[in-house]
């Protein structure tokens, strides 16, 4: 049987919980423990798939094409563990399967009410599509004591007393604040977020306490006394200087034998932490640099373009090379501005995105990387941007657009009706935004003698999507005139995947995001090609 493990938070929101359900999910990994992570979200919407980046930050892609938490990218990046739409669910969703089994009198005329029904419905979610998994690792969201968490945290208290206290364990992470001003590590905000979990009935078997500074002794037995944990429970993580040292620093506080203790469970083999102090010692140590450009509208939201960021890391970890990241807001960039603000760039990206807003700044900054033999790299709406720039300035259709914008000017982008799944059709609407898109894993046949067959090293390629709207496949020939390679399509050979230019150095558009395919330790190869591009360009 699994052994279910609940991380909770208190205190504040953001302290770092997706970080540590991973490290934690790596480290039984490497003990020889098979291992499932979820996340559980409090909030109403179905999925995140709506929500403005400024409100939610990214949205994360599963291969099943699930529209989750960006959190799932950290389970993937540490654990290898492909998340499943079975891997997060949100409290509109747990709502709305209830409300249509009550419209179709599933519940036999009774009352539906938060408990049982609600409730039930979360702990039905938590045990289901569990096979051979050693550990469930559970997430969930948001901060104990606020209101929308209560249903969450009822049902995970209930599924302790249904499956039993030996196969199920609470962790609870709170900050401890240090306050300059006295000197001093305060535990009472631990002390009240635990009184908080244990007044609806969740007693903490592990506290992890997030600091900025070292916790002394006194003050983690502290924690220990008026928190009913055993001191060796206690376990601190310190702000670190790269995520990557996560998995280190939770083993030398020991997390994963505590956990293995408590579960009375011997490990299978030694953690091996190798790759992540090789990974440390290359990202902080590294001195070399190179300057990376990210123009889009959301850029000053750190967690907006999360994935694209770890996965640009990534690519500067395969060439042993800082990539620094210049954020550049493309609805504020102006034409005159772009060579000064390219001036000591080594390379352009344009990320995925929605929506008219800050297109021109786009599509003048790619004209610009096109013209002066830039590494560029357009991901999603980065690709069409890239199209929509050339047709206007080398096929010579000035009012080439996107029909997302609007009805006017030639449509070189439009929104796609239908396309093929494995050989299935799968219809779209513009009826509604949630879960319409094309989503998920699709495959795509890549082009013999082309510079994305020479970085993939393979003739088809399996990507992550997440868009409604394509590239007109009949204006193929045109460009291609024009020395711009439609390099990957997909195999009904109606979709354009990939885009590159022949006299160009290193200029390629992806329809798909090959961001959340990226792992510190097996980067992404789109990424790590741009990076030896940028890196070589000056």
């Amino acid at each position: 049987m699994a052994r279910y493990i609940f991380v909770t938070g208190g205190v504040v929101s953001s302290l770092g919980k997706g970080l540590s359900s991973a490290s934690l999910a790596y480290l039984l990994q490497s003990r020889g423990f098979k291992v499932r992570i979820r996340k559980l979200d409090p909030y109403l919407n179905v999925d995140p798939g709506t929500m403005s980046p400024f409100q939610h930050g990214e949205v994360f892609v599963t291969d099943d094409g699930a529209e989750t938490d960006l959190d799932l990218g950290h389970y993937e990046r540490f654990s290898g563990i492909s998340a499943k739409k079975s891997d997060n669910i949100t409290t509109g969703r747990i709502y709305n399967d209830v409300l249509k089994k009550e419209r179709k009198g599933k519940y036999l005329g009774k009352t539906v009410q938060v408990i049982p029904h609600i409730t039930d419905r979360i702990k039905e979610f938590i045990k289901d599509d569990v096979a051979k998994e050693d550990f469930v690792i559970c997430e969930i969201g948001g901060t104990i004591g606020d209101i929308e968490s209560l249903p969450f945290a009822e049902a995970i208290r209930q599924f302790s007393n249904d499956v039993g206290k030996k196969n199920t364990m609470f962790i609870h992470l709170t900050l401890v604040p240090y306050m300059k001003a006295s000197d001093e590590i305060k535990t009472k905000p631990t002390q009240h977020s635990v009184k908080e979990l244990r007044s609806i009935g969740i007693q903490p078997d592990i506290i992890i306490c997030r600091s900025e500074r070292p916790i002394p002794y006194e003050q983690r037995k502290k924690i220990s006394l008026f928190c009913n944990v055993d001191i060796k429970n206690v376990i601190e993580t310190v702000d670190v200087k790269t995520i990557y040292e996560a998995p280190i620093s939770f083993y030398n506080e020991k997390l994963d034998k505590q956990v293995l203790d408590y579960f009375k469970i011997k490990s299978k083999k030694n953690v091996n932490l190798n790759p992540w102090k090789k990974i440390t010692k290359n990202v902080l140590n590294t001195k070399r640099s190179v300057n990376i450009a990210i123009i889009g509208k959301y850029v000053n939201l750190k967690d907006a373009y999360k994935s694209l960021d770890e996965a640009l890391t990534h690519g500067g970890i395969a060439n042993n090379i800082k990539v620094k990241l210049i954020r550049i807001e493309s609805d504020k960039l102006k034409v005159s501005e772009i060579k000064k603000k390219l001036k000591d760039i080594s390379g352009v990206l344009i990320p995925g995105g929605f929506g008219k807003r800050g297109t021109e700044g786009k599509i003048a900054a790619i004209s610009y990387a096109r013209k002066n033999k830039i590494p560029f790299l357009g991901i999603c709406f980065g690709m069409q941007m890239a199209i929509i720039e050339f047709a206007r300035n080398q096929l010579n259709i000035k009012n080439a657009t996107s029909s997302e914008f609007g009805s006017r000017g030639t449509p070189i982008v439009g929104l796609i009706t239908e396309w093929n799944k494995d050989g299935v059709i799968i219809k779209g609407t513009n009826k509604e935004l949630g879960g319409t898109m094309r989503l998920g894993l699709y495959e795509a046949r890549l082009k013999e003698n082309s510079l994305i067959k020479k970085i993939y090293s393979s003739k088809f390629i399996k990507e992550r999507h997440r868009h409604r709207y394509e590239v007109n496949i009949n204006y193929k020939d045109k460009f291609e005139k024009k020395g711009m390679i439609f390099s990957a399509l997909s195999p009904d050979k109606k979709l354009p995947e990939i885009i590159e230019l022949k006299n160009h150095p290193w200029f390629v558009g992806v329809q798909f995001h090959p961001e959340f395919k990226s792992r510190p330790l097996a980067p992404h190869p789109l990424f790590s090609s741009f990076i030896k591009a940028a890196k070589n360009h000056r």
